[in-house]
């Protein structure tokens, strides 16, 4: 009886340092409160910041999510070029079959094929972390164990892409001011890169900015099969840990990245079609 009593008491406790015996939206409007101070509360688990705990973990989420990102950009804008260049070409096939693996295949699969053949197979990799030791060693270090998840944030985002690219410049191909470059005796190669991607910059950029938030959520899963230690880890670690405010903060982080490439995406409108201007009407 003792016990139970001396348990119930400890709880009550509880409750009431963590805010919790308050009516939901009083909590509601307190937690929103301290997000608009910068304040996203203390973890129920190891009673740290939560502020503190993801400023620790946005920097390998950047690298990661940013270098997947900048990897499938360099690889898809050259192949989506040349498969509509050369439609129907071995070229075409090889972006077509890309696009299909991208897309049919679930990121958490490739994330399986690719622990499988570069680090169990051949040991050219690692699978786990972002240093060796758990403690930074190097530059080389953290690129070594960087490689494998890039890449499959990479693969994972190639194959819309590409598949955009592509459209965009045979869209662009049927243009007229196409048919004025190769009446003005250009090559093919100068219509192609200069004229007809260059019409084709809008929908791409639409494309590749409004592709990053699925990118950014399927690099989640990335982080906590490879042991990466960004906010994907730290969000499931809350979800496992039923740590609220963890998941709260990490939560309103990714909704601000959203936010903030919706931003960039109108931005990129104007500098890649002077005919968009924004203006007060």
């Amino acid at each position: 009886m003792g016990e139970g009593a001396s348990g119930g008491a400890q709880q009550a406790a509880l409750e009431e340092a963590l805010g919790l015996d308050k009516p939901l939206p009083v909590r509601y409007l307190a937690w929103l409160g301290g997000l608009l101070r910068g304040e996203l509360g203390q973890s129920y688990l190891s009673g740290r910041p939560v502020a503190g705990m993801l400023a620790q973990r946005v920097g390998p989420s950047l690298l990661l999510t940013g270098t997947g990102v900048l990897l499938a950009i360099l690889l898809a804008l050259p192949l989506g070029i040349l498969a509509a260049w050369r439609p129907r070409s071995s070229w075409d096939r090889a972006a077509s079959a890309l696009s299909l693996v991208s897309f049919g295949v679930p990121g958490f699969f490739l994330c399986l094929v690719g622990v499988l053949i570069f680090s169990v197979l051949l040991g050219w990799l690692p699978s786990q972390g972002m240093y060796e030791y758990g403690v930074f060693t190097g530059v080389g270090d953290v690129l070594r164990h960087l490689a494998l998840p890039a890449g499959v944030v990479c693969v994972s985002g190639l194959g819309e892409l590409v598949k955009q690219t592509r459209s965009a410049c045979l869209e662009s191909l049927g243009e007229d001011y196409i048919l004025t470059a190769r009446a003005k005796g250009l090559g093919e190669r100068a219509v192609m890169v200069r004229h007809a991607f260059r019409g084709a910059l809008t929908p791409v950029l639409t494309t590749v900015l409004g592709h990053i938030p699925h990118i950014i959520g399927g690099s989640v899963v990335v982080e906590q099969v490879f042991g990466w230690p960004g906010m994907g880890s730290l969000l499931f670690w809350g979800i496992e840990n039923r740590d609220y405010p963890v998941v709260m903060g990490v939560t309103v982080v990714i909704a601000l990245a959203v936010l903030l490439t919706n931003l960039l995406l109108d931005l990129a409108y104007g500098l890649a079609d002077p005919r968009v201007r924004y203006g007060r009407g």
